[in-house]
């Protein structure tokens, strides 16, 4: 019985396991408006005048809103302003700071 080769380690072996993607990963991939990536904790700019709804206020744009989370849909990010609490944002509103 002949032996088989032993692998050199530069043979390549396709693996599902060692192939990752973005779309692979757990958490989606949040992107602002300029198409930059968003992270927990980063600030961001609006860029839009934003009505409140049931606080009775617009946030203006330019207004600087810190310590974001994101959320489990990458279309939306949670925060929180001075006056505003549990402030839910839509991304296509926001540029990263």
């Amino acid at each position: 019985m002949a032996k088989k080769p032993k692998k050199q380690k530069w043979d390549w072996e396709e693996d599902n396991e060692t192939v990752t993607s973005e779309e692979d990963s757990d958490q989606p991939t949040v992107k602002d408006s300029n198409g930059t990536p968003l992270a927990n904790g980063d600030s961001v700019l609006l860029i839009k005048d934003l009505k409140v709804k049931g606080a009775g206020q617009t946030l203006k744009r330019g207004t600087v809103i810190k310590n974001i989370r994101l959320t489990s849909d990458p279309e939306e990010i949670d925060c929180r302003t001075s006056d505003i609490k549990g402030l839910v944002l839509r991304t296509e509103f926001v540029r990263k700071r």
